[in-house]
């Protein structure tokens, strides 16, 4: 369990946890749900923010796939079979173990599961160059309802094009996913330059705006908001400018000095490694060996052991005085562990369709926000509190972000924003959620659902409805 906000003793509990070895194991879990009536969840790697992976209201069982967990990489062909019990530092360590100028294009999270990950689309350092890990998926291993194994030609293109990206639990269980690997340099460099607010942050940021997504595609430019005492032991707001680039420092310091001189970087800022030393040093991992990426329970510093997160795309630059706002609600109590990152979009994001996957973020977004409120377990009693503080962020950001739908990324899942009923679900009632993920992309997916699980047997509280099933004309 990756947050500790669902650790509290009246949090529900499975009757039986299976770690399958075989799909035989998840086949026979699968059929015994559907005749006793327990509903069933799906964990890789235990990641979902809002706990679908590992909680439910109603009588349930977890599938928990730590034991699917191979990664079969072959070097000549670029191209990679990975189990859904992976998790990504598992897929990166074996990539770097055949090869030092092959990767994929994932997150810098290690300990995320691939299952869960690749469900709701993925990105990462290599997004804005490659597109995200749906996009590389070339093939696939899926349960589905009835307990039979399908690949990609089995289940036809349209529950292909589903599964990556539609979001986990929705249509079967994913056990393996082929991938197609990408090709990057030998050297690549990361920086972090750092500004208080009194070192004229908010202006910064305001020129970051108009400058991070028109960057070349072989750069991730991201920018992370937090409080932090000042040397006078007050608060202060520190924005700090990160930037990944697929190249070296001698490339990348004139390429900031022309585009972003405000910034004022100089050579000693920037650190030069491999792209698997990038993992680690983007995901706050310091004096490890790379080994630390197969360490399923490592704690990253990325997010605090009990957190609520909210998401946003922005199409528009925010003004300096809208900053201004945003920066003041992390001056407030409930602030001091919460973090806002800003992530560019831009490069080959602004190519893709946004039809091409079930994940419709691709042109016209400059940047897509997380927020991230973080608290220690023993302050669960104190929950509300810091949920109140971010749905107050949220609010405030309304006005500056996407709107009709105000759009949201799956992987970032909040239940605040819509959920389905325990029983029957209209298409009415999950389209205020599934329109905010998956934007018109989301009338699809209600088709494959209602081809794949008429009887809506894999579902959860924002899990794809199907049509007019006989499931609802039971009642079930």
């Amino acid at each position: 369990m990756h947050n500790l906000r669902f650790s509290t003793p009246t949090i529900p509990k499975p009757w039986v946890i299976v770690t399958p070895f075989h799909a035989s194991h998840i086949q026979a879990t699968i059929y015994c749900s559907r005749k006793h009536g327990l509903q069933i969840r799906t964990r890789s790697g235990g990641h979902d923010f809002e706990g679908l992976s590992y909680v439910s209201e109603v009588p349930f069982v977890i599938i928990d796939l730590i034991d699917f967990r191979s990664v079969d990489i072959d070097v000549e062909n670029k191209i990679a079979w990975v189990q859904s019990g992976a998790t990504l530092g598992e897929l990166y360590y074996r990539i770097a173990e055949k090869s030092k100028t092959l990767a994929f294009p994932a997150g810098i999270c290690h300990t995320v599961g691939i299952g869960g990950y690749f469900s709701g689309g993925g990105y990462g350092l290599l997004f804005r160059k490659y597109g995200l890990a749906a996009d590389n998926i070339i093939d696939a291993h899926f349960i589905d309802v009835n307990g039979r194994i399908l690949d990609r030609k089995a289940m036809g293109e349209d529950l292909f094009w589903a599964i990556r990206g539609g979001g986990g639990g929705s249509f079967g269980i994913v056990i393996a996913w082929k991938v197609n690997l990408v090709t990057v340099s030998a050297t690549v460099t990361g920086f972090t330059v750092s500004k208080t607010l009194e070192q004229n942050a908010i202006k910064l940021f305001h020129r970051w705006q108009y400058i991070a997504h028109n960057l070349p595609d072989g750069t991730f430019p991201f920018v992370l908001l937090r409080s932090v005492n000042s040397s006078h032991e007050k608060r202060t707001v520190l924005a700090t400018f990160s930037l990944f680039f697929l190249g070296g420092v001698d490339e990348l310091v004139p390429l900031i000095r022309e585009r972003f001189p405000e910034l004022g970087l100089v050579k000693e800022d920037c650190t030069e490694m491999s792209w698997i030393e990038s993992i680690l040093y983007f995901g706050q991992i310091q004096n490890k060996s790379l080994d630390v990426l197969l360490d399923r329970t490592f704690q990253s510093a990325l997010s605090g052991p009990a957190f609520k997160a909210k998401s946003d795309y922005v199409k528009e630059p925010l003004s300096e005085i809208a900053l201004e706002g945003l920066w003041s609600k992390l001056y407030e109590e409930e602030a001091e562990l919460a973090s806002i990152i800003f992530v560019a979009y831009g490069g080959i994001m602004d190519e893709i369709p946004e039809t091409a996957t079930p994940f419709p973020h691709r042109t016209g977004n400059l940047y897509k926000i997380l927020y991230t409120v973080n608290w220690q377990k023993e302050d669960n009693i104190k929950t509300q509190r810091y949920i109140s503080w971010i749905r107050r962020v949220y609010s405030y950001m309304s006005s500056f972000v996407s709107k009709s739908p105000r759009e949201a990324y799956i992987n970032y899942r909040d239940l605040d924003i819509g959920t389905n009923n325990k029983g029957n679900t209209s298409y009415a009632q999950a389209s205020v959620w599934g329109h905010k993920y998956f934007s018109n992309n989301f009338d699809k997916l209600v088709k494959v659902k209602t081809m794949i699980d008429p009887e809506n047997f894999f579902r959860h509280e924002q899990s794809i409805p199907p049509l007019l099933s006989r499931w609802k004309k039971r009642g079930n």
